[in-house]
């Protein structure tokens, strides 16, 4: 008699291109498995089958359906991903069509559904609250907001429009921006003539770099916060000097000792927001599968619902995760950190 265990098959839907064919996530997702195990080892191992799709903005929602739907076909008891919220909103019904339960680590709380959880890497309600804070600290009183042409763009303006109400701070001037714009000098020197004391830019990222030009060929130089978009500098690195004084919304935090922790395993993968979310997605879809009483997707959906109270990896030290009946939000507490780009690295900012 073959007693061959088969193993626990893993879903991995990258949605925008990997530089390393997604070696470094799906080894980050392995330390966090490993590391759950170590409390309630696994009687079969894991294997993970990964779907690289281009999602928008630079593909399609068709792209991202049919890489969701290959996945489930492959047997694959929980998927982890996408990463884009606006690739997110397209996933979470595929999810529950299919009825596997699946953790997104996007920046929106409108990508949950019943069989979607979500990781918080960044928060498109809740970065504009800090930002609008952190302006009013800086006795910064008229903000511009630039702000993609997306779903992301659209939700980050609306909440920081009413959060810089309640901080009383007046809006300067706003425009909407091609996600994928390369020059944006009319549009900024159209905000510039606003008299506004501040910049607020909100989008997917890849129109941040044509602001940082566009402002420095005008001679713009005014404070300027963004939203957890600028975490892209962790791997475009040629990016760091355009933004340099740029505050930003960021996970990682220099007090966290789950993250020192992890610097031990991997120093590499510690270093960055998205390797630590990785690590945390691993542990808590190993924490569930650890405690789960029937190995199936259903059965994996109940123990992910079930896990409570673990160390988070990213934000303040103290923030925890787990999920919960109709809470499918895993991160708890102060889980977003003010950091700036400077001298060509992130810099924590003391608020």
């Amino acid at each position: 008699m073959n007693l061959t265990t088969t193993p626990i098959k893993i879903g991995v839907l990258y949605d925008f291109p990997q530089g390393d064919n997604g070696a470094t996530f799906e080894r980050a997702l392995r330390l966090g498995l490993e590391d759950a195990a170590n409390a309630v080892p696994l009687d079969r191992p894991v294997e993970f089958i990964a779907s690289q799709a281009r999602g928008l903005p630079i593909g399609s929602e068709h792209e991202v359906i049919v890489a969701f739907k290959a996945l489930a076909a492959e047997g694959v008891l929980a998927i982890v991903g996408p990463s884009i919220s606006d690739n997110c909103l397209i996933a979470a019904p595929c999810a529950d069509v299919a009825r596997v339960p699946s953790i997104n680590y996007s920046g929106g709380e409108m990508t949950r559904s019943k069989w979607m959880f979500h990781y918080q890497l960044g928060s498109l309600e809740e970065e504009p609250v800090v930002l609008a804070e952190r302006l009013a600290q800086r006795g910064l009183r008229r903000p511009a907001v630039l702000y993609d042409q997306s779903p992301v763009g659209h939700r980050y303006f609306d909440r920081f429009d009413a959060a810089r109400r309640r901080n009383g701070l007046d809006l300067a001037a706003a425009s909407s921006i091609p996600t994928l714009a390369e020059d944006l000098s009319a549009t900024v020197s159209q905000l510039r003539e606003s008299q506004a004391d501040s910049l607020a830019y909100f989008g997917l990222g890849m129109s941040s770099h044509a602001v940082a030009i566009a402002m420095s060929s005008l001679g713009w130089n005014i404070p300027v916060v963004a939203n957890s978009a600028l975490m892209f500098g962790y791997i475009r690195p040629e990016w760091h000097d355009a933004w340099a004084g740029w505050e930003y919304i960021d996970q990682v935090s220099d007090n966290n000792q789950q993250r020192q922790r992890l610097a031990l395993l991997d120093a590499r993968i510690a270093s960055g927001p998205i390797g630590c979310t990785a690590f945390d997605i691993g542990r808590l879809l190993g924490t569930a599968l650890g405690s789960c009483e029937h190995l199936t997707r259903a059965g994996i959906a109940t123990a992910l619902r079930n896990v409570k109270r673990l160390q988070a990896t990213t934000g303040h030290d103290g923030t925890l995760m787990g999920f919960g009946n109709y809470d499918h939000a895993a991160l708890k507490g102060d889980y977003l950190v003010v950091r700036e780009w400077k001298n060509g690295s992130s810099k924590q900012v003391t608020i």
